[in-house]
């Protein structure tokens, strides 16, 4: 796992908040390096029959992808087995700091990270099955979350927002 910044074109278009984005990568990076997280990642992978030669790499990128619709992306994985997770823009976090906290906006941007590499990696199985793979995902998520010891009582609130 590695935190990569893709261009120098954008860390260009980022510069006046790549301070933002670094620790935002780095907060990413940390979380889901966690041993308890790594550990659930490998039995999942085992139950779910997912063999881990076919996960070539993960790439924790530090500025948003922004698609042609204008929506940003979270994740996505090739055919090769390459994962590259992104981030949210900054005005959304901004909006989101104001109503929730910090807190738990801190925590949400580790839920995402968690659900966002757990749905990449469903992929390698359920290539074009998204309907599966979304079903398993938000099942895998509550399955750690229920299990990981946590004093945030908006938990319900944050999977929400992610599955909604």
């Amino acid at each position: 796992m590695r935190i990569t910044a893709c261009s120098k074109k954008r860390v260009d278009l980022y510069k006046n908040h790549f301070s933002f984005y670094r620790k935002y990568a780095f907060v990413v990076f940390n979380t889901l390096r966690k041993p308890l997280f790594q550990r659930f990642l490998n039995w999942m992978l085992r139950r779910e029959r997912i063999e881990e030669h076919e996960i070539k790499d993960v790439q924790i990128r530090m500025f948003p992808f922004i698609k042609e619709n204008g929506n940003g992306l979270a994740g996505k994985c090739n055919s090769k087995g390459k994962i590259h997770l992104y981030p949210k823009g900054l005005k959304f976090f901004r909006k989101k700091m104001q109503e929730f906290g910090k807190e738990n906006v801190n925590f949400y941007i580790k839920s995402r990270a968690r659900a966002t590499l757990i749905h990449e990696l469903l992929h390698l199985k359920y290539v074009s099955d998204e309907e599966k793979v979304r079903e398993l995902t938000e099942k895998y998520f509550n399955i750690f979350t229920k299990h990981q010891l946590t004093q945030n009582s908006d938990v319900h609130d944050i999977a929400k927002m992610l599955f909604k």
